[in-house]
């Protein structure tokens, strides 16, 4: 096996956001530091979004208490920037707004503008924040055994995949926190219940990603006219892309770390 991390990702602010980053630190049991340590709580008063923003117990299966690209797919056209606990709004590339994350007011402000710019989008809206218990689809998912995890995609599964549909699959939609090369096409779901190490990292490889319809939405639009994930079943008869991993150490990996399986 020769995989090597091609690109690290994360994003700031669940469904909402996408950063690509050359290193990151990897916290055990949690994932990658930053990654999905926002969201924002939908149709919750603010007592019961506490709630949900403390407990994952709270969030499971309430996937209709949270924005999400399926949910609402307007929001894809935006993007968040968090630096130096600044978070900031931005679309098409341009500032729209920056808060202060450790602020509640300022948090509220934000969520103003969100409903400012998208009138289908309705109060309340409460953005939420919680880097020990972030906001990873495995927190909300009750067909899940562990809370937190990081994503990992094989860059060469997407590739045979639009070359099956013929079609242009940008790698972004699918949200991979950690892409991979140098392996065959779907060699990574053969990993299932294995140890990986990655600079003498180890990580449980825990199941396949299910995907929703979020996976139809191009990069930066909300534009969801291919639907991928009719094709994903059609061509594979799945709906997955990529597999979750568990972090069992503390430290930092990097683009070009190779993976290894544990001796």
């Amino acid at each position: 096996m020769s995989a090597t991390i091609s690109s690290i990702n994360y994003c700031p602010v669940k469904s909402v956001s996408f950063q690509s980053i050359d290193t990151c630190e990897i916290k055990k049991n949690i994932g990658i530091v930053g990654d999905r340590i926002f969201a924002f709580a939908k149709d919750l008063d603010t007592d019961r979004a506490l709630l949900f923003e403390k407990s994952s117990e709270e969030r499971k299966g309430k996937w209709n208490k949270v924005l999400t690209l399926k949910n609402s797919p307007v929001l894809n056209k935006y993007n968040f920037l968090f630096k130096e606990n600044k978070l900031t709004l931005t679309f098409k590339d341009k500032e729209i707004l920056t808060i202060n994350a450790s602020e509640l007011s300022e948090r509220q402000l934000l969520s103003n503008k969100i409903i400012e710019l998208e009138n289908s989008l309705k109060e309340p809206i409460v953005l939420m924040k919680n880097e020990e218990s972030p906001f990873f689809d495995t927190s909300i998912s009750n067909k899940v055994d562990f809370i937190n995890s990081v994503s990992l995609l094989n860059i060469q599964s997407i590739n045979d995949f639009q070359k099956k549909i013929d079609k242009k699959v940008e790698i972004s939609r699918f949200r991979g926190n950690i892409c991979i090369d140098g392996i065959k096409p779907w060699e990574e779901r053969e990993w299932i219940g294995k140890t990986i190490k990655i600079n003498n990292l180890s990580f449980k490889v825990e199941k396949n990603i299910p995907r929703c319809v979020a996976i139809n939405l191009k990069p930066t639009t909300d534009d969801n006219s291919l639907n991928l994930l009719q094709s994903l079943k059609k061509k594979y008869n799945h709906f997955e892309m990529g597999i979750y991993l568990t972090a069992l150490d503390d430290g930092k990996i990097g683009i070009g770390n190779k993976l290894i399986f544990n001796s």
